[in-house]
């Protein structure tokens, strides 16, 4: 791919060129590194540790956590180590990996999500035929197949930004190998590009906002049904973090990646790629640990559990 390209190095712009700025950039993004690694493995090891939450719905929460602490240190780690060392370089090879894993993980997360849904129509919609429909095999190709897919567009995706030359200018303006930003670079027609995101972006449109369209739709329909105000609030109370997450997550995504090119500007692509690409990460293990006592407790009996297991 160097070969159809001279360009051999990309420049990140990152957030600002003033070092006390930089500073203040590496603090921010290492606080947020922190949280959102401390909430993905505390919930995933909750979940490990506790047999009560061997289930479909901490399945997939578990697996989400795994692609959200992917899909954080594609991008976060770079950005601070650039604002520590003043040096915003990053090698082709590097920005690839970059735009792969920033499309694959999110690929992977927006799959489970829509998967989740799905998990969530069953169990209120058909509770006497959940155990049934969401059996541990069903479950496991769901997750399988959201990995899958996930990969197989990172790797179509990134396949078609690379093919691209790169010749005039090695400047991206964004804080990471944002896809959308080398294709503006580019010194070749990225038309072919463009229809390629469009049509992808369509299709999971369809299947993924469709699916939990369909899924909500339904699920609102049967909770509005239930006499009881506690019943109607527990139902609701393990939807709305999910259906807030995925919203943001859908919002910020397709704004980036599909909107035109006049809507373009420096402060408002970076505003979208942190809250689509940094923002989930965080959000997700906090939003959906507050709102379920289950992990809360599970949580704070894993001191008491890992002291067990090392005895």
């Amino acid at each position: 791919m160097i070969n159809h390209s001279s360009v051999t190095e990309f420049l990140l712009m990152g957030f600002s060129d003033d070092r006390q700025m930089q500073i203040f950039h590496f603090g921010i993004f290492l606080s947020i590194y922190f949280i959102a690694l401390t909430g993905n493995f505390l919930l995933i090891i909750a979940v490990a540790l506790n047999h009560n939450l061997h289930s479909p719905m901490y399945f997939f929460l578990v697996n989400l956590s795994f692609s959200d602490v992917g899909y954080i240190s594609a991008t976060v780690p770079k950005s601070m180590a650039d604002s520590w060392t003043n040096n915003k370089l990053i090698s082709f090879s590097g920005c690839f990996a970059q735009v792969f894993s920033v499309i694959a993980f999110g690929s992977v997360e927006l799959a489970l999500l829509t998967v989740m849904a799905y998990d969530r129509y069953i169990a209120i919609c058909c509770p006497l035929q959940y155990t049934i429909i969401m059996n541990w095999v069903a479950c496991i190709q769901m997750a399988a197949a959201s990995w899958t897919l996930g990969v197989l567009n990172g790797v179509i995706e990134t396949g078609m930004t690379f093919r691209l030359n790169f010749c005039s200018t090695n400047i991206i303006r964004q804080f990471f190998c944002d896809m959308p930003q080398l294709q503006k670079i580019s010194c070749t027609d990225t038309q072919a590009n463009h229809i390629l995101v469009t049509v992808l972006g369509s299709i999971v449109g369809v299947f993924c906002v469709g699916g939990i369209s369909v899924s909500y739709g339904y699920i609102f329909s049967a909770v509005l049904k239930i006499s009881s105000d506690q019943g109607r609030y527990r139902a609701f109370s393990t939807c709305i973090p999910h259906l807030t997450i995925f919203s943001l997550f859908v919002i910020t995504t397709m704004f980036s990646y599909v909107r035109p090119k006049e809507l373009s500007f420096p402060t408002l692509d970076l505003l979208s790629a942190l809250l689509y690409a940094v923002l989930p990460p965080v959000l997700n293990p906090i939003i959906y640990s507050l709102r379920n006592k289950d992990i809360q407790e599970s949580v704070l009996k894993i001191p008491k559990k890992l002291k067990r297991f090392i005895m």
